[in-house]
């Protein structure tokens, strides 16, 4: 039996409080945004928001659904969203802020969504390394660069990365995990995605 010393005391205190902030600390982050979320979108209509808390929230999410339906599934709403999108494309200054947010969108949701393809990426050539990324253009020929790929490399706890352009030799499909799986292993910086937890390295007590 360990003798009660004040070191032995801290020591275990601070080693169970910070497995704590481990514990409750994602779970306080994930209610924050979502309070956050729900709060912004309520104050859209203040007057409605104070009456019936909610309410423009839970409009709003139905809203959205019920437009992605009438997008996909009826040829008017088709042909009307595509002439809305026809318009915002060509109309000056707004077509800077529409297209670009229109293509980073439906690269993560949606029907077109890109990041989908996941490969490895051979980043260095002595010492060989390799890096995690997404597959975003399979040919490059129209830039002049024949046999060359462009890839999306995410950043490890954060929604940022960057694109390289590469030879087509230096990247290899993900063998064993999912686009999901890809994406959780590459943000969570390697310690998430395809294993279990009894394989991630953990630093002696």
């Amino acid at each position: 039996m360990k003798k009660l010393t004040f070191e032995n005391i801290t020591s275990t205190f601070l080693k169970n409080f910070f497995q704590g902030l481990v514990i409750i600390g994602p779970i306080s982050l994930t209610i924050f945004v979502i309070w956050y979320i729900i709060t912004a979108i309520d104050n859209i209509i203040p007057s409605v928001a104070k009456q019936i808390p909610g309410l423009v929230f839970v409009s709003t999410i139905l809203l959205t659904a019920i437009l992605g339906y009438l997008g996909n599934k009826f040829v008017v709403g088709r042909f009307f969203f595509d002439r809305m999108d026809s318009l915002l494309e060509r109309t000056p200054g707004i077509k800077h802020i529409y297209s670009p947010t229109k293509d980073v969108m439906s690269s993560f949701v949606g029907d077109k969504k890109k990041f989908n393809d996941p490969v490895w990426v051979k980043t260095n050539e002595n010492p060989e390394v390799w890096r995690i990324g997404f597959l975003t253009q399979k040919e490059m020929a129209d830039v002049g660069k024949d046999n060359y790929v462009a890839v999306y490399l995410p950043h490890s706890y954060a929604i940022s990365g960057w694109v390289i352009v590469t030879e087509e030799k230096n990247i290899k499909p993900v063998v064993g995990m999912t686009a999901a799986s890809a994406m959780k292993f590459a943000v969570s910086g390697g310690v998430a995605g395809f294993h279990s937890d009894e394989n991630v390295f953990k630093a002696p007590e």
